[in-house]
């Protein structure tokens, strides 16, 4: 069970994460907290009421610090909270050796001065009619969940930021918006892109206004994704002594399945007859077939019977729900670890290490592309850069000197 720390002193909350976490932004988001970025911390009000954070976050181990006060700790069965500052520092089940909840030295941060922790965060400024209105919107065009989160989130942002109504930002204001989220927060392109467009949106469909123009929008960086050999990939599943773990890395690869794909793979998905796999509402709510290899359809067979699957391909915690997308790409870190890869790359690479193989091996562009579901050829067409079918037969000119 995973435990948040909440670091409290008397301008605001400071809750440090160690890597992204969909379900905990949200949670956090919606009890009106500030990312920073660059800290990588959240920021809550200081008065927000500790046991409304515990109902909220009942699926965490929830860890509250304040200087002079007893720590508290809600999420196990027994009652630890009343624990002494200085017990709590040395206990190594709280804070295990090598963790980092603040900063590289976490007994000496918990006992540190507050007043580093920053200004409290501003206070709201997109009122929850508006946001009922955004959220009745989108449901009504049938977006993704995930949209509206993000068209929320974006437009809950720009409101913050600028300390002002939504009615009452003006064009120059989302560029300024714009310069201080990629100046203070490091946005890359493909987040200003979602910022623009969340803002677009509620400003053109919801407050009718036209002079809200078209914003510049800044170009994708065109980056060469990482891709693994087939002695890395042979090396990865070989150290993989966990069958579960094993089946997901090869699906990743041997299909070429997205990891929010895979991790929601149902046993009737599944065809061994035909080794076929039906991808389900995937991404743009479209459905797909990919291929099933011979080896994976032999192990899926056997991982039937050994684990009595009924449902979920891959179960998680509890059972009557899916393996997190979070869990599968820990399990994909620990497993190159465990190879001695040191390649910076996470569990999509598998995909884009897929599509590579395959253009290598000669198949035809068109097919890669159904199979991956891509709607235009030009997002498979990147594959081609770092291909090596035809980079094979030309020669360096160092090998030419004698």
């Amino acid at each position: 069970m995973e435990a948040i720390y909440f670091f409290r002193d008397s301008a605001s909350i400071r809750v440090p994460f160690y890597y992204y976490d969909r379900r905990l932004f949200d949670l956090l988001e919606d009890h009106g907290g500030v990312l920073d970025h660059k800290q990588r911390v959240f920021l809550l009000n200081h008065n927000i009421d500790v046991e409304k954070i515990h109902r909220a976050f009942s699926s965490f181990i929830c860890v509250f610090v304040q200087k002079n006060s007893p720590i508290r700790i809600f999420g196990f069965d027994k009652d630890l909270s009343q624990i002494p500052m200085d017990s709590f520092c040395e206990n190594q089940a709280v804070f295990p050796k090598n963790t980092n909840p603040l900063e590289k030295d976490s007994a000496n941060t918990a006992k540190s001065d507050f007043s580093t922790l920053g200004p409290p965060p501003l206070p709201e400024k997109f009122p929850e009619h508006w946001r009922m209105i955004l959220e009745t919107e989108l449901r009504a065009r049938k977006y993704s969940l995930k949209t509206l989160r993000c068209y929320t989130y974006y437009n809950r942002l720009i409101c913050r930021t600028l300390q002002k109504a939504p009615e009452n930002i003006q064009p120059e204001d989302i560029t300024k918006f714009l310069a201080s989220v990629e100046k203070n927060r490091d946005y890359s392109a493909s987040s200003i892109n979602l910022a623009i467009s969340a803002i677009k949106f509620f400003h053109g469909e919801i407050l009718r206004r036209n002079d809200i123009c078209e914003q510049h929008r800044p170009r994708h960086d065109k980056k060469l994704p990482m891709i693994l050999s087939k002695t890395e990939i042979s090396e990865m599943l070989h150290k993989e002594r966990n069958p579960k773990h094993r089946l997901l890395l090869m699906l990743v690869y041997s299909s070429g399945l997205r990891v929010s794909e895979v991790v929601s793979l149902r046993k009737e998905h599944i065809d061994l007859g035909r080794k076929v796999i039906y991808v389900k509402n995937a991404k743009g709510r479209k459905d797909r077939c990919t291929l099933l290899s011979e080896k994976a359809a032999n192990f899926i067979a056997e991982y039937y019977d050994f684990f009595n699957i009924e449902t979920w391909l891959f179960p998680g915690q509890p059972s009557t729900h899916h393996l997190t997308i979070r869990s599968a790409q820990q399990i994909f870190d620990k497993a190159i670890r465990r190879a001695n890869i040191n390649k910076k790359i996470s569990i999509h690479g598998l995909r884009h290490t897929f599509a590579t193989h395959l253009l290598e091996t000669g198949t035809d562009i068109r097919y890669i592309q159904s199979l991956l579901g891509h709607t235009n050829l030009r997002t498979t067409e990147r594959y081609t850069h770092i291909a090596r079918r035809n980079v094979l037969k030309i020669q360096s000119p160092l090998d030419t000197i004698i």
